[in-house]
């Protein structure tokens, strides 16, 4: 069974749809930072050099976003982002009102 496979069996559950939903901010951040780091050319322990920190809380600090177990402080995120390359870009985006 391929990983492709394996998540979807595991997403026709609704219980774990549900859940995987509700962490699809924090993979999305997840999934820009490592886009960014991979674009910087950089490796954990090089972040974490350029951060001021060790390797294991770049691990740790990616590794926890998709887990959904802790959310990085907005100077950690700003950190990060200045270590590959990039400036943190927040905003709040209003809802699209459903039709009726």
């Amino acid at each position: 069974m391929t990983h492709e496979q394996l998540k979807q069996k595991a997403l026709s559950n609704a219980s774990v749809k549900k859940e995987y939903d509700n962490l699809e901010l924090e993979f999305q951040l997840l999934n820009e930072m490592l886009s960014a780091r991979k674009e910087a050319g950089l490796n954990q322990a090089q972040v974490a050099d350029l951060m001021g920190k060790k390797q294991a809380a770049i691990a740790r600090l990616e590794s926890s976003l998709s887990s959904g177990e802790h959310s990085p402080s907005l100077t950690t995120l700003k950190s990060y982002a200045s270590a590959v390359g990039c400036h943190l870009d927040i905003r709040f985006i209003h809802d699209e009102e459903v039709a009726v």
